[in-house]
């Protein structure tokens, strides 16, 4: 595993790249969920690493490694919004391709990380993502026990708390973690409009989420207390311009009592779910390729 520096505009990237042992023949970029640490991805990344792919994991600017280095090592008035973590995420695509410009590469979202990909500027580099305990976020899509508390979430404690603090201290409120002012309350924007992202931002976000053309995976997992399966069915149907596909997988499947909203990436899933991701990933390079094939025989 090699750890860099990545720039993002004005913001420096922590960026973790592994490198399979022989050539790869894929990249993948994971795009982490909200508050979530890219080291949380560490194990799964190691793994897929060695099933013969490049696999980058990063932190969003004002997070994990790529938080700001102040002197009293709070966010306070540092500026970053959901806008500017799209750009990080294009930002380590970018290094992604580079790196291997010949090989496909695919994006592996664990929630936010799979409903930032709709606002890439440049989604043609990506040739498939394969989205994970991912939903809309707006409160009504919301599980059930969330959705007891989700209103005095966005209505007294994140607007009182980034009031006072100058950013959301989530780690002091064992909340989602810390998040800088602009990211969390755009976040509550999206999650208190029916359309999400797409309604809250407006026609552009609704254009940009119809231009992605990659094929789209889903896997719902019926046991996650935050994402319901409603939820997931509405975040793919914003990307109105790809093949979309949802698969609803239960914890007796992969053999356990429980998988969740974070448990997909847990060890124990080695031999199991995480197989079940690599054969959704060659699904997708073997369909490209025969693609490309009757392409290549057409115009000949």
């Amino acid at each position: 595993m090699q750890i860099q520096t990545l720039s993002s505009g004005s913001a420096q990237l922590a960026l973790r790249v592994y490198e399979p042992a022989s050539p790869a023949h894929a990249s993948v970029v994971i795009g982490g969920a909200m508050g979530v640490r890219q080291d949380f991805y560490a194990s799964f990344a190691e793994w897929l690493a060695g099933q013969g792919y490049r696999v980058s994991t990063f932190d969003y600017r004002g997070s994990g490694d790529s938080r700001p280095d102040t002197q009293d090592g709070s966010l306070r008035g540092y500026r970053a919004d959901l806008l500017d973590w799209t750009s990080d995420y294009a930002a380590v695509i970018d290094a992604a391709k580079a790196a291997l410009p010949q090989a496909p590469l695919y994006l592996l979202g664990h929630s936010l990380g799979a409903q930032l990909p709709g606002l890439l500027k440049n989604p043609g580099q990506v040739d498939g993502m394969l989205s994970i305990a991912a939903g809309s976020g707006y409160w009504r899509d919301n599980a059930p026990q969330l959705k007891r508390v989700v209103l005095y979430f966005w209505y007294v404690l994140v607007p009182l708390a980034t009031r006072l603090f100058g950013y959301f201290p989530g780690r002091k409120l064992r909340k989602v973690g810390d998040l800088p002012t602009g990211v969390i309350m755009q976040w509550r924007k999206w999650c208190l409009d029916p359309h999400y992202s797409v309604g809250a931002e407006g026609e552009s976000a609704r254009q940009s989420y119809a231009r992605v053309s990659f094929p789209v995976r889903a896997l719902a997992i019926s046991d996650d207390e935050l994402m319901t399966l409603r939820g997931t069915q509405n975040l793919v149907s914003f990307y109105t311009g790809a093949s979309c596909s949802i698969e609803h997988l239960t914890p007796g499947e992969a053999g356990v009592k429980r998988i969740g909203h974070f448990g997909f990436f847990r060890e124990q899933f080695n031999q199991t779910l995480w197989p079940h991701a690599v054969q959704i990933l060659e699904r997708m390079r073997e369909a490209a390729a025969t693609r490309a094939a009757g392409v290549t025989r057409t115009t000949a």
